[in-house]
């Protein structure tokens, strides 16, 4: 008789184990410390994932949403989820319902791992960038930073990529491994740029070497988004943005000092460019997105 699959397929045992062994720091402070889910982490590790998965189901019944265990309890939760959906979706819910919880930074930096493993570069980024933006001293960044740094360079953004190569080596600390893997990438972002010189004559006779090396300008800074949506209900942040990845369009959430959950598409170099993401955004998702500027 054939045996059923089991439900843990192998992209969920490969995240699994970079969940618990890879994506802290050695020194990480806030490592999970709750008994009852380090014995699930504990039971996941030992091959006993869906014992594992049912003690953190039972906390989360039992506790209330407002406690501090919850956060930390979904985090748990998503490092042994079954499938990539499940982990994503406890991850954004610490990351819009708790990003004031120590436990935010965590969920962006396991975030961008899981995109990256998806070959989603768009997110990979948005993440990252999210980390990076809102929490500045969080010691997650580096591992973030390289994920993103290798979704850049996918999107053929060098400059941008080695910018972040940069940031995770001065962050790297004595964590030799991961020294080695970002040194490997950080080569590429050590080729000079291609330079020539011309020679010209003077009007004395002498000849003048003039360099002539092309110079990459920058790239503009990205300043325009469409607001697609602003609701006080998460229920209504994940619907939306599933269905926003769902029709291929990059999405993030932003929540303003009132307590709104923002939810923006792109990151548009002029307005027109955002007008016409506009335009598509409301012959498919409907409603009344509009055009906004970003710092």
């Amino acid at each position: 008789m054939k045996r059923a699959p089991r439900r843990l397929g192998g992209w969920a045992v490969g995240f699994l184990a970079c969940a618990l062994l890879v994506a802290q720091p050695p020194n990480r402070l806030t490592a999970q410390t709750d008994p009852r889910l380090v014995e699930a982490l504990r039971l996941a590790q030992s091959g006993q994932v869906d014992s594992g998965r049912a003690t953190i189901r039972r906390l989360l019944a039992t506790l209330s949403p407002t406690d501090s265990v919850y956060p930390e309890a979904l985090l748990a939760a998503a490092k042994i989820a079954p499938d990539a959906q499940a982990v994503a979706t406890n991850l954004n819910r610490i990351v819009v319902e708790y990003g004031a919880s120590p436990w935010a930074d965590d969920a962006l930096l396991l975030l961008t791992q899981l995109y990256f493993a998806q070959r989603d570069p768009m997110q990979t980024i948005q993440a990252a960038e999210r980390l990076n933006r809102d929490y500045p001293d969080s010691p997650l960044r580096p591992r973030a930073n390289f994920s993103a740094a290798r979704a850049y360079f996918e999107l053929k953004n060098e400059a941008r990529g080695c910018e972040l190569i940069q940031q995770a080596i001065a962050g790297a600390s004595e964590d030799v491994e991961f020294k080695n893997q970002v040194n490997f990438y950080a080569a590429r972002c050590s080729a000079p740029p291609p330079s020539t010189t011309t020679t010209s004559t003077t009007q004395g006779g002498g000849a003048q070497t003039v360099d002539t090396t092309t110079k990459t300008a920058p790239a503009a800074p990205h300043a325009w988004a469409v607001q697609v949506l602003a609701v006080k209900s998460a229920a209504q942040v994940d619907d939306m943005l599933t269905r926003l990845r769902v029709m291929g369009f990059e999405s993030r959430v932003m929540r303003d000092s009132t307590g709104f959950f923002k939810i923006r598409v792109g990151h548009y170099a002029t307005r027109a460019e955002a007008q016409r993401a506009q335009q598509r955004l409301r012959s498919k998702v409907g409603g009344h997105p509009f055009v906004v500027e970003e710092p």
